[in-house]
This record gives C-alpha cells, structure tokens and sequence, in this order.
C-alpha cells in the first residue's frame, strides 16, 4: 500500500476532493462534529480518552501518554489496528486525521509505519479542517444569491436541486422544514450540518447561489449568520403554482413516499406506526397555534385517513385534513413572512416560469 509520510495541508483541496479521512478521535467528539468523509476508528474510545484527560489534568502530559498506551495495548491495539488497516485498503488515498493533529493522529502514524504502511496525517487536525470550512461559507456567501421562495408544495426544493448552482438547505439539514418535515435519516450535528453546507459550496463553486428561502431554523439546525444575513438581503423569486398541484406534491412526498419509506425500514407492522406517529407528531406540534379545538378536529380527521389508507384507501384520503391546515395556517403564515419581504420580490409565477427565469 503506497502512502506517502508528507502531511496533509491543502485544507480546501481535502474537503473538495471528498478525501476520505480516517478520524482517530473518540466517537463523542466525532459525533459532536466531523466532516462528511470521515470514518471514525478511534484511537481511544470516549471513556479511554476520559481518563486519560483525568490523568493529565492531575499527573501532566507524561503520565497521561504512558496510561493512554497502557490501556490500548496488546489485542485492543491490534484490533485498532486491524481496523485502520482496513479503512486503508478500502480508502488507499485516506488521511489521518485527530482534534488537533496532535498525539493520537501521529501515534496512529507511527503504530502504521511500524506495521508497514505510511499514511499522510491532517496537519492541525479536524480543527484546521472546521475552521477552513467556517471560512469558506463566509466567503462563499457573500457571492450573489437569488431565493426561491412560495408556499408549502411549491416544489421549491425541487427547483433548488434542478439547478446547477442550487443548494439544497434541506437535504445538507436532512429535514424539509416543516413540522412534519422529518426524514428518516437522522440529523447532523449543528458543526456537521455547517460543515457539509462549507463542502456543497466549495464544491459546485458558482457564481450566483440559488437557494430555498427558508426561516432560521431547519429542523434541529440553524442556518449560519453570515448566511442569515446575507439572505435577509437577496432577491426572491416565488413560486405560485395551483392549489391542487401543491396538493399532489405533498401527498406524494409526506403519505406516498414516507409510508414506502417507512415500510421498507422497519417492516409492515412497526413501519405502519411509525409513519402514523410521524403524522400525528407533526400536527402535535403546531396545536398551540391551532389552537386545541381545531387540533382536536384535524386529528380525527387524520385518525380516519389512516385508517382508511390501511384498509387501501388512496393517499388523497388525507386531503380532509391537509386542505383546511394548508387554507388555514401554512398559507397564510408564509403569505404574512413574504408580505414582510415584499421589496426583495423581482419574479413571480409557476414552475416552470420561475425555472425558466432562472435560466435566462
């Protein structure tokens, strides 16, 4: 396995190129945050690495590195080993990479060459990593951007991933925004999702940025502020397609494809609680501003969709309930949050008008 020992410093050409990273760092830190190529095979694992902080705290840097080689040592080494070896065969350009390329990513090194194999460590570690991210969204953002604003079942983020220099805010958040807009991967860590947003810039590297007019918040996840700001000041383009358009692709999207989706992971039975559950928690979060008599309605009229659905009905049975909460509360919500942005409107019209206007 060829590997040079020249360490990595090109920061923007590893997180551009994808270049897998093989992350040393316990998986709390990991989890914390990391970037969207690393594997994590840690050095120590999160209570390893707690006493061994423990140790240096209290006894200095020496004692902590004797204790870390005490406690991975003999068949726990060759374990670690064994997977970094692996990792290798698998990634043969990967990189080494720890907090702060500090111990554990050169005892890493230095364990692998003992064993035959070189492999380049990230100079400055996941920290150089992240910072150079931070940098490059605020650099990056303040390139010219047009927002693709409409209300809910516009197909906004399905024009976003049509274009070119489209970035998809949801999809790097995996959630659709909404209170029902869960997906079935879990979100990323707030420095995670930030870091696969730095990445997705760096990457498609366009002129003019054209991006889902969302609010703050996606999901668990907020938008950075340089982008906050920077969005507050760039052009919407709306999109204004008819009610019962909107109606198909939300019905496709959150009761065709969720109840498949759910279904395929976690089997007929669970599957079918779980997307049940999904809906009931997506209006369980707005009640207060329904307000608990209108959330009692539209709950039982949801309650008898899905029942009808598992007896076969079509999807379109959860039309009784949709409509009134789309007339109701999303429409005029969205209408209220663009009547508040009316001055940075330059294009409205459907679909494929907005498309088209994008294009020109």
């Amino acid at each position: 396995m060829p590997h040079t020992t020249r360490p990595a410093v090109n920061f923007r050409q590893i997180l551009a190129g994808n270049t897998p990273i093989i992350d040393v760092r316990a998986p709390i830190e990991f989890q914390q945050g990391a970037m969207p190529t690393g594997i994590n095979l840690p050095l120590m694992d999160d209570d390893e690495r707690a006493t061994v902080g423990t140790c240096y705290k209290r006894h200095g840097a020496d004692a902590a590195l004797k204790l870390g080689h005490t406690l991975v040592a003999g068949e726990k080494r060759q374990q670690r080993l064994d997977a970094w070896f692996d990792a290798i065969r698998r990634h043969p350009d990967a990189l080494l990479c720890c907090a702060r390329g500090g111990q554990r990513s050169h005892i890493t090194q230095q364990w692998l060459r003992e064993a035959g194999v070189d492999v380049p460590l990230i100079v400055g570690g996941y920290k150089s990593l992240r910072q150079t991210a931070i940098s490059v969204t605020a650099e990056y953002v303040e390139r010219p951007m047009v927002l693709i604003g409409g209300c809910t079942g516009n197909g906004k983020t399905l024009l976003v991933q049509s274009q070119t220099s489209g970035i998809d805010l949801e999809g790097l958040a995996h959630h659709r925004g909404s209170s029902f807009g869960r997906t079935l991967q879990p979100q990323l860590s707030q420095a995670s999702f930030e870091n696969e947003l730095a990445i997705a810039l760096l990457q498609k590297d366009a002129a003019r940025w054209v991006i889902e007019d969302e609010g703050h918040m996606i999901g668990a996840n907020h938008l950075p502020e340089c982008l906050r700001n920077r969005m507050a000041q760039s052009s919407i383009a709306v999109v204004e397609d008819p009610f019962e358009v909107r109606l198909e692709r939300l019905r496709e999207e959150y009761f065709t494809r969720m109840h498949h989706d759910f279904l395929q992971a976690f089997g007929e039975e669970q599957g079918w609680q779980e997307y049940s559950d999904y809906l009931h928690q997506g209006l369980f979060a707005i009640r207060r501003r329904l307000g608990l008599q209108r959330f009692a309605e539209l709950t039982a009229s949801l309650d008898e969709a899905l029942l009808q659905q598992q007896r076969g009905a079509s999807t379109e049975v959860h039309f009784s309930w949709l409509k009134p909460l789309l007339v109701e509360y999303y429409d005029p919500m969205y209408r209220y949050q663009l009547s508040k942005k009316a001055d940075k409107i330059v294009f409205r019209g459907n679909y494929q008008d907005v498309g088209t206007w994008l294009a020109r």
